[in-house]
């Protein structure tokens, strides 16, 4: 165990509200208990500790972020795993190196709260910073055969805005068209509303042309804040 890891189990385990802690495993329906710490305050938490136990090398840091999920037995320990991901000092690493670390993520995540936050916070900024390498592997995720890689897939360039990758967007929504899943649709419809915010006329004209494909889902989030060009 890391000394990060460590810090971060023994103010956890410290505190909480186990009548909150009820009421989010059966919001999130996690089959891995909660200690019961609102957002705001596992970020208080974590903040100093991060702060006193900075990543010395690539190798720690991705020591930290495995030791924390796959020795997690409460789901703020992920969270705290994706902290330690989101910490600025460890920008540097956040490359095609950190695909593996990445994927494992996303596997065993598997549900929104954790994928979207890898998607966006790992993958994304990766993607930004190493596109020539990573659009291809962004690209193969699109068709892979686990649910969450795909989803992940769609909605790492959300918040990207003028950096967006059309090709690669349109690519990943392309290949999940006909999947039946919630989650996928409802991503679709997310990355592309994202972008209607940027370049509204190519969402509408993609929404126009898998007119018939895309589920009703994807098109009403798509098409959210365009207003009358529905």
């Amino acid at each position: 165990m890391t000394d990060l890891a460590a810090a971060i189990r023994d103010v956890l385990a410290a505190g909480g509200d186990p009548e909150r802690a009820v009421q989010q495993q059966a919001y999130m329906k996690s089959a891995m208990p909660y200690r019961g710490f609102t957002k705001p305050e596992l970020t208080r938490l974590l903040r100093p500790l991060l702060t006193l136990h900075p990543p010395a090398d690539r190798e720690s840091w991705e020591a930290t972020v495995r030791d924390l999920w796959d020795g997690a037995t409460h789901r703020e320990e992920r969270y705290a795993a994706l902290a330690v991901v989101r910490d600025r000092r460890a920008t540097q690493w956040l490359d095609p190196d950190s695909v593996p670390l990445a994927r494992h993520l996303l596997v065993t995540g598997a549900w929104w709260d954790l994928v979207d936050e890898t998607a966006q916070h790992l993958v994304g900024p990766a993607l930004l910073a190493h596109r020539p390498e990573l659009t291809v592997v962004v690209r193969g995720w699109a068709t892979d055969d686990d649910l969450w890689v795909r989803r992940a897939a769609v909605i790492c360039q959300v918040g990207h805005r003028a950096e967006t990758d059309r090709d690669l967007l349109r690519d990943a929504v392309e290949a999940n068209l006909d999947d039946p899943s919630f989650w996928l649709r409802k991503g679709i419809g997310w990355a592309l509303r994202d972008f209607a915010r940027t370049d509204p006329d190519w969402v509408r004209a993609e929404v126009a042309r898998h007119d018939g494909r895309l589920s009703g889902l994807s098109r009403r989030e798509a098409l959210k804040h365009l207003g009358a060009q529905r």
